[in-house]
């Protein structure tokens, strides 16, 4: 596993923990601004996970297509996933 795929497991790990006690505190009772910041929060190492993800897959997959002068499939499927990120 490379370095940006470590990175990512640490992320997800993290978000993980965040999402059980964001869990507990609705069991809880706590204030709802509290669990709302908790989410959010969760919801952001998600998204830099998913960055980390997709980095690693335009430095190989989509690099390694366009060298073989395939990569057209590749690109269409980063701008897909763009385009969902940003929606």
């Amino acid at each position: 596993m490379n370095e940006e795929k470590k990175k990512a497991v640490t992320l997800l790990k993290t978000s993980k923990g965040q999402i059980e006690a964001v869990i507990k505190m609705i069991e809880d009772d706590r204030y709802c601004v509290d669990i709302a910041n908790q989410i959010l929060a969760a919801k952001g190492l998600l998204e830099k996970a998913n960055l980390k993800i997709l980095e690693q897959h335009i430095k190989s997959c989509v690099k390694d297509a366009i060298v073989k002068g395939e990569g057209d499939e590749k690109i269409d499927e980063i701008l897909s996933i763009l385009d969902k990120y940003f929606k």
